[in-house]
């Protein structure tokens, strides 16, 4: 594993607990771990479960007792690590979004095409159990022709204007801000659950607070923000159906508030995030009925606990690594793939471009 902050954590969670809950083809061995500082990547390797710790990625990715690179670093080091990787003939899963351009993104897609290794982005919202469930309703025709997809990614933890400058905020890193980093899971997650691509958008970004303290410094010493605050769009999916999109890290009281709402010919269905466990299906008549999905023959939950005793963040880590794996075993293609990711990047490059004007997506 390439990084050790909090991307690594999780991770590291679910590699340490995913042969524990599922019956795997293999159990992952939990080798090496690599990051910049030798100190606290040694630190991270003793704390979580690595059994080495290095600060070269070149070295473990040239290893021969290695077989999978997972990727949780900033954007700005995806393509060069991933392409490195599938060139060695290793199996790669990658953090979101997969590059900060769509030129990278290409040529991570491309190397990844050519294999022989298998390859993923890590879009993790995919496999919260009543996600999934959502996108069996609409598969199964519940909710017949989509007509709207309504996604939000609402978080508030840089209201404070005296937030610091970290890597998020900075574009050479980052690549974007809420846009990318929040706003690639509603695109994913509108395209998963409805089975549709998004094929056009016309968008909007805003940077609210254009200076903040740098790291380590005073409230003096500022720099400049490089991204953006919050980006809303409106597009259409390959289906026809209309979308909106919305991705704010300025909205006060929202915690993680990932949100997707479809309205279909004979009925709805709605979630949030931040109450997981739940899904709120319409079949057309007075309101909307709860489900709690934590039944065994719901995604995923059958591995966990009895009914009622709900999953968190991490299990969809778990759930994760345990596809990437099966499908590894299988030899098949992983879901979402690079050209998944690819296809992200490029809806994301589209609402930076639009200015308010509508941009069609290749």
């Amino acid at each position: 594993m390439i990084g050790y902050a909090f991307m690594g954590r999780v991770h590291s969670q679910a590699w340490r607990n995913v042969a524990a809950f599922f019956e795997l083809p293999a159990k992952p061995e939990m080798r090496v771990i690599c990051g910049r500082s030798k100190e606290a990547t040694e630190a991270a390797a003793a704390r979580m479960g690595w059994a080495e710790a290095v600060t070269d990625w070149r070295e473990v990715v040239a290893r021969d007792d290695v077989d999978i690179i997972d990727i949780c670093t900033p954007g700005d080091s995806h393509a060069e690590i991933a392409i490195a990787a599938l060139a060695a003939g290793k199996h790669v899963i990658c953090e979101k979004p997969l590059a900060n351009t769509v030129e990278e993104a290409i040529r991570m897609a491309e190397a990844a095409a050519r294999g022989p290794g298998k390859s993923m982005v890590a879009f993790n919202y995919r496999r919260v159990p009543a996600v999934a469930l959502a996108r069996q309703l609409v598969a199964e025709g519940r909710l017949g022709e989509i007509r709207h997809v309504r996604a939000q990614y609402l978080q508030d933890w840089i209201v404070d204007p005296d937030f610091p400058l970290v890597w998020r905020l900075r574009k050479d890193k980052a690549g974007s801000g809420a846009l990318g980093d929040i706003g690639a899971h509603i695109i994913d997650t509108a395209e998963f659950v409805t089975g549709q691509r998004v094929v056009g958008v016309t968008g909007l970004t805003e940077t609210f607070v254009k200076e903040r303290p740098l790291e380590g410094g005073s409230r003096t010493d500022r720099g400049t923000v490089t991204v953006d605050d919050a980006a809303l769009f409106v597009g259409r999916m390959s289906g026809g159906a209309l979308a909106s999109f919305e991705a704010t890290r300025f909205a006060t009281g929202r915690k993680n508030a990932l949100r997707i709402e479809l309205n279909g010919a004979l009925g709805s269905l709605y979630f949030d995030f931040e109450a997981m466990n739940e899904l709120w299906v319409s079949d057309g008549g007075a309101g909307f009925t709860r489900t709690l999905v934590t039944e065994p023959e719901h995604p995923y939950a059958g591995a966990w606990w009895p009914p009622g005793h709900g999953l968190g963040y991490e299990h969809t880590f778990t759930h994760e690594i345990k596809d990437f794996l099966e499908a590894i075993a299988a030899g098949a293609d992983p879901s979402p793939s690079f050209a998944d990711g690819l296809r992200v990047q490029r809806v994301l490059e589209a609402v930076e471009q639009s200015n308010g004007a509508y941009k069609e997506i290749p």
